[in-house]
């Protein structure tokens, strides 16, 4: 059997915006791979990587249709979850669905938590930051 694991993802965004990833990403810990007016490549430490670019047709993003809902980046820490939060809160940016919350019925295990937040980016791309693991009071 072969083990394989996400190695990039591709999305297409108004470069106008690219800002707003690099900025988002570089909080969350993500490096610079590649980066000109067309093309923003970032990377993490496992070897994943995200790269924004230019659109090659104008279409509105709309997640709830076929295609990717949302991309969802794990964090190591459920305060990392809170970290992100204010974050965005300082960036005019609204949590979505009632998050940040936990959400038992995503968990394996009752001394689990799978704790979130949801939010849009300026492309309508929806993003969600989750702490996975032991449940913290």
């Amino acid at each position: 059997m072969i083990k394989s694991t996400v190695g990039h993802m591709q999305l297409m965004i108004n470069p106008a915006n690219m800002a707003f990833y690099k900025d988002l990403l570089s909080f969350l810990g993500w490096a610079v791979w590649y980066e000109d007016e067309n093309m923003l490549g970032m990377g993490n430490e496992q070897g994943s990587s995200l790269w924004f670019g230019a659109p090659l047709k104008e279409v509105k993003n709309d997640y709830d249709g076929i295609g990717l809902n949302h991309l969802g980046i794990a964090v190591p820490q459920q305060v990392n979850v809170d970290e992100t939060v204010a974050y965005l809160q300082e960036h005019g940016v609204k949590a979505l669905f009632d998050t940040p919350r936990h959400r038992p019925e995503f968990c394996r295990s009752s001394d689990q938590t799978y704790y979130q937040v949801m939010f849009e980016s300026p492309d309508r791309l929806l993003f969600e930051i989750v702490y996975t693991g032991p449940l913290v009071k």
